[in-house]
């Protein structure tokens, strides 16, 4: 566990007084953020108390407030009632493997959850027809979830499957995997595009964090053994709370 003393030596050296540009709870905020990005500070590790900051960086006990509340609205830090101020765990999810959300969160030790926004029946779009390789007008159940990890919300998902594989969406209750395993149509692969966005009001308001908030945009598709599409999935992941990691290995050539 990080020493109390080690997290003040470092908010010190980087001299927040006079170092930097805004209010002093914004340069705080920035100090802060930055032990945690360099590793002095890693995920579950506490804060010192509001108390102890203020008087050990001689600054006001709302300056600190200030800092830790920005950072907490913006998923870095986590606050638990009657234990303190910790640093929130990050998701990282390896792109050489095809999983599930649920899987995710449950071998890093989080208890995946969802708020269900949207279970419905409809006609495939111009756009989804495409993607999944059916005819114009085709019937599709579609999934809209916000996605969350021990209750932090961490993803907006919208799935879209043929009703030939997923009769209806009420089938599926926690993972849609499981729900397709039942059918027999669990997908075998998939390929995912990943491009950098910004959060804007709407589904920043959905997910907690201020508009404009980095994203990871995400579609999927889905296939199964003998290459037929299963699913299309777009979803926007919290850039703060999740990385996704990718192994590579030099060209032999």
């Amino acid at each position: 566990m990080i020493n109390a003393a080690d997290v003040i030596a470092s908010l010190r050296a980087r001299d927040i007084e006079n170092t930097g540009h805004g209010p002093l709870y914004r340069r705080l905020q920035v100090a802060l953020k930055a032990i945690i990005d360099d590793g002095v500070l890693k995920v579950q590790d506490a804060l010192p108390s509001e108390r102890d900051l203020a008087t050990e960086l001689n600054i006001s006990r709302v300056t600190v407030r200030n800092a830790v509340r920005a950072l907490v609205e913006d998923g870095v830090l986590v606050q638990r009632h009657g234990a303190g101020t910790f640093v929130a765990p990050r998701v990282e999810q390896a792109l050489s493997r095809l999983t599930s959300f649920t899987e995710d969160m449950t071998t890093r030790g989080l208890q995946p959850g969802a708020i269900w926004l949207e279970k419905s029946v409809g006609h495939a779009s111009p756009e989804e027809a495409m993607a999944l390789n059916l005819s114009p007008g085709t019937e599709v159940s579609r999934l809209r979830r916000l996605r969350t990890a021990n209750d932090k919300p961490m993803a907006l998902e919208f799935a879209v499957l043929p009703r030939a594989f997923l009769p209806s969406p009420e089938d599926v209750d926690k993972s849609l995997y499981d729900a397709l395993a039942r059918h027999g149509k669990k997908p075998d692969r998939a390929l995912q595009r990943l491009r950098a966005e910004l959060f804007d009001a709407e589904t920043a308001k959905i997910l907690g964090v201020p508009e404009g908030s980095a994203a990871l945009y995400i579609e999927r598709r889905s296939f199964l053994a003998n290459g037929t599409p299963v699913e299309f999935t777009r979803s926007y992941y919290r850039g703060d709370s999740y990385d996704f990691i990718a192994e590579m290995q030099v060209d032999a050539r």
